[in-house]
């Protein structure tokens, strides 16, 4: 890994910036000032959903983005980036790393994630990857595949990981993933104490993402009022 911006991850907290249409704070401009409190705050990177939202986080901030493009596929569970379609998207704005499911599900068309990752690494070569996974066999099978970073995103949202807590025996499948893979952890999921996010870069992940517990003001408001029943 060359990447200068990039690397100045290591160690460090990366903010997840994201609205879905549904949610109130949906908006670019929200999102790219979102961004810059972010970085107010001592985020080091970013990640993002669409080419939208982070062409305008990157008129906002000079940080490195993880890019998405969460999309519904009639007869498939994946929608982080789940085609070439939001890949190439994404290649618009060119997000330092694109992340995408690398679950064991089958993504639209019923490709596979040997499939559809050789596909893009062969169209992208020097672009980084991440893989969102979900299991410690999911990891280590993205590694092989050759993602350059190895993320937990999925862990607890999935079919198979649904009995698992990402914090379990003191993060027992991160520090699993971080024995077993050749490539960077990103620790991500649930991660919504500033405790957590401590621990799991003592565990060895390369750095973590915290998304909900900081962007999400109806989330973070529903914890306080449910509180008070």
């Amino acid at each position: 890994m060359t990447n200068k911006k990039v690397e100045q991850l290591k160690g460090k907290l990366i903010v997840s910036c994201q609205a879905l249409p549904h949610e109130p704070l949906h908006s670019s401009f929200i999102m790219g000032r979102m961004a810059l409190a972010a970085k107010e705050g001592g985020a080091y990177g970013i990640r993002a959903n669409t080419k939208e939202d982070i062409k305008e986080i990157q008129s906002q901030v000079d940080l490195p983005i993880i890019g998405i493009v969460k999309r519904d596929y009639e007869g498939s569970n994946v929608y982080i980036t789940p085609t070439l379609l939001e890949v190439e998207e994404l290649m618009e704005v060119k997000p330092e790393i694109i992340a995408m499911d690398a679950t064991s599900a089958l993504r639209p068309g019923g490709v596979t994630l040997d499939e559809f990752f050789h596909q893009v690494k062969e169209r992208y070569k020097d672009q980084l990857f991440m893989a969102d996974c979900s299991t410690v066999e999911e990891a280590l099978h993205a590694d092989e595949l050759g993602f350059d970073f190895i993320g937990t995103t999925m862990v607890g949202y999935t079919p198979q990981s649904k009995h698992l807590k990402i914090e379990d025996n003191d993060f027992e499948i991160l520090r699993t993933i971080v024995d077993g893979v050749k490539h960077h952890v990103i620790a991500e999921g649930n991660i919504n104490t500033p405790e957590k996010a401590k621990r799991v870069l003592e565990l060895g992940a390369f750095s973590v993402v915290v998304g909900s517990i900081i962007t999400r003001p109806q989330l973070i408001t529903k914890s306080f009022a449910d509180a008070l029943l």
